[in-house]
């Protein structure tokens, strides 16, 4: 059995992590397929959304570094080179990738486990996940972009009080922080998946694309950057089919109809 399933239904792509005897904590080769599998999601047209969920009682528990290359010495940089070439590779291919991704977090998401699920799009969490910022546990300072994520999306002191104590927090907390977006049951959260899912597949891909990279980016440039960005995502966005269309279903009064294009 694949440690990575992998379907795609209905213009969506299912990426599951597959090992629960381990709460699904993620090795390097896990990480590769994963972020292939995102970057082939990106290229492919008809894939026009993205799903990462897990199996068993853990969404991801965290890294599991057996499997990552061997380092016969270690030398000054070779921490700082694993680190960008794994646990930031890794998340950046989910902020970068084109498509909308959607975390459905099933259970306990830990360390890179909870990044994972921070730098996509939208977070759907059962009711019985956890997030944990457990580096500090271990002594060690957050990596895979925790420090750029969760001040961005909850603001300093808040971001500093999880990563500083890394305790474990409810999946209600993390609503409220404003670190996912709705709590289901556990028993409808592939079903909500799937129906969050679906819709944004039918809906205009390349705009959600760049729409995407505006809202990404906006933190990190000022004023007279953002509206540039933006009216050139515009100009863009203007010559697909899927613009076209929304145009002139609002001319015509009818729903759009979009093919992704």
């Amino acid at each position: 059995m694949s440690d990575v399933l992998h379907a795609v239904e209905n213009g969506v792509s299912w990426i599951t992590l597959n090992r629960p005897e381990a709460m699904n904590a993620v090795t390097w080769d896990q990480r590769e397929r994963i972020m292939a599998l995102l970057d082939e999601a990106s290229a492919d047209p008809d894939v026009r959304a993205v799903v990462v969920t897990a199996t068993g009682r853990g969404f991801c528990a965290g890294a599991d570094l057996r499997g990552a290359p061997a380092v016969p010495e270690t030398v000054p940089g070779d921490v700082a080179r694993t680190i960008r070439r794994g646990a930031q590779r890794f998340i950046g291919a989910v902020l970068d990738c084109e498509k909308p991704v959607i975390a459905a977090v099933n259970g306990t998401a830990a360390g890179i486990g909870a990044h994972l699920a921070f730098a996509c799009d939208l977070v759907l969490a059962a009711d019985s996940a956890r997030f944990i910022e457990v580096f500090v546990r271990r002594g060690l300072v957050p990596d895979g972009g925790g420090a750029y994520l969760l001040p961005r999306l909850i603001g300093p002191q808040r971001a500093k009080e999880l990563m500083f104590f890394g305790d474990a927090v409810s999946a209600a907390e993390a609503r409220e922080l404003g670190l996912v977006n709705r709590v289901v049951p556990a028993e409808e959260l592939p079903k909500t998946a799937r129906e969050w899912a679906e819709r944004l597949a039918q809906g205009p891909t390349r705009a959600l694309a760049l729409t995407k990279q505006l809202v990404n980016a906006s933190l990190d440039v000022d004023r007279g950057a953002a509206f540039a960005a933006e009216a050139a995502a515009q100009e863009i966005n203007m010559t697909t089919r899927d613009a076209k269309e929304g145009v002139a279903s609002f001319v015509e009064r009818r729903e759009a109809r979009y093919g992704g294009r």
